[in-house]
């Protein structure tokens, strides 16, 4: 009786793992026929043009607030961090070096993602959430149009397109505003700011947040607009849809960024030995 006792928990537990393995993985397939849709249906024809630019100007117009106080911020906190540092070491005058490849390969496009998932995310999934609880979607396929071309594919194309742009301003933004402060406040030479940016930063980093940018756009619209599209029944449903989207997004944006920094990495040690000096 002991025995069974104490199994009975351990069962539980490798039945609980295998259950959370099972469900993860038909999530996968179902989000991947789900993407498998949407591209064909934007290969074959585009989504109508008042759609894409009603997604365009809410998730691009209306996020850039969002994104300038979180670039302007990311800038000065990162003057606050390294100064004294550098100060120490006789070197506070390349802190603009540190800020901007900080920015423009990581920070930028990994914070405004993040920030991104939150804002344009969340109001995805709520929106389509709450059009399928109150069978607007099955009305959309009643009267003959394709819910995922007419909903989903012009979120898709306004997150690939815009995002990256967003990042940009956050990369900009996060620059001055780390210039702004290590020049006003802790009194760093405003020519050596711009000099040891200009040469510790490369296109190819800024190439390189951007093109990482383009897939957490991506990532953001698919995961978001699935979560809306598979929402549960009443309010409580379209809430649990509008938190998953955010926190799987999250953590797709986490792996997504390790994964497209070693490839990029790796690239650029590729092209060093082939070319040396091309991608500077």
């Amino acid at each position: 009786m002991s025995s069974a006792s104490t199994s009975y928990p351990r069962d539980t537990i490798i039945h609980g793992l295998g259950r959370g393995v099972i469900n993860l993985i038909c999530l996968m397939g179902d989000l991947f026929l789900f993407a498998w849709e949407m591209m064909g249906w934007m290969i074959t024809r585009l989504p109508p043009r008042s759609t894409l630019w009603a997604s365009m100007y809410h998730i691009g117009i209306q996020s850039i607030p969002v994104i300038l106080i979180t670039g302007g911020f990311i800038g000065m906190v990162l003057a606050v961090q390294s100064f004294d540092q550098f100060k120490m070491m006789h070197m506070e005058n390349q802190i603009g070096a540190v800020i901007s490849i900080s920015l423009v390969e990581e920070l930028g496009p990994v914070l405004a993602a993040i920030m991104l998932a939150g804002r344009v995310g969340t109001s995805m999934s709520a929106e389509l959430g709450t059009m399928r609880v109150t069978e607007q979607i099955d009305a959309l396929r009643a009267l003959g149009a394709n819910p995922i071309h007419y909903l989903v594919v012009p979120r898709f194309l306004a997150c690939c397109l815009l995002i990256p742009l967003l990042t940009v301003i956050a990369d900009a933004i996060g620059i001055l505003g780390g210039w702004l402060f290590s020049t006003q406040i802790l009194g760093v030479d405003s020519f050596y700011y711009w000099h040891h940016s200009k040469n510790f930063v490369f296109a190819f980093d800024v190439l390189g947040g951007i093109f990482k940018s383009f897939f957490f756009g991506a990532a953001i619209s698919l995961i978001s607009c699935h979560r809306g599209f598979h929402c549960g029944a009443g309010a409580e449903g379209v809430g649990k849809a509008a938190t998953e989207a955010f926190v799987y997004s999250f953590i797709v944006i986490m792996v997504l960024d390790f994964m497209l920094g070693v490839s990029i990495v790796n690239f650029y040690h590729f092209m060093q030995s082939v070319h040396p000096g091309v991608l500077r």
